[in-house]
């Protein structure tokens, strides 16, 4: 087998997902941050009126994961607009947070 028929060998991966997981949490903010070796995105929900904001997850990547994510998002969004119409986005868009705590 050469290298190359190596590298496109088909793995299996079993995920798996546990219900309290499985229900997800609703956000509607994500920062981003980075170093030279990760990728920091806080998922935030801000309540409307609300000053504050709370962090419900916290996910950390290497670079290369960072770049996947945003390929397979856009992949994503280009296809959710060809089967139900363009994602218009607000305007002015969200305020951005001063600071992280």
């Amino acid at each position: 087998m050469s290298q190359n028929e190596k590298e496109t060998k088909q793995v299996n991966i079993e995920i798996q997902l546990d219900e309290q997981t499985a229900l997800g949490q609703y956000v509607n903010m994500v920062v981003a941050q980075h170093s030279p070796s990760e990728f920091v995105l806080d998922f935030i929900f801000l309540a409307p009126g609300q000053p504050k904001a709370r962090v419900r997850s916290r996910i950390i990547m290497a670079p290369e994961h960072a770049k996947r994510l945003l390929k397979m998002l856009g992949d994503n969004i280009a296809h959710y607009e060809q089967r139900f119409g363009e994602v218009k986005l607000p305007e002015p868009p969200l305020p951005v947070p001063k600071t992280m705590q």
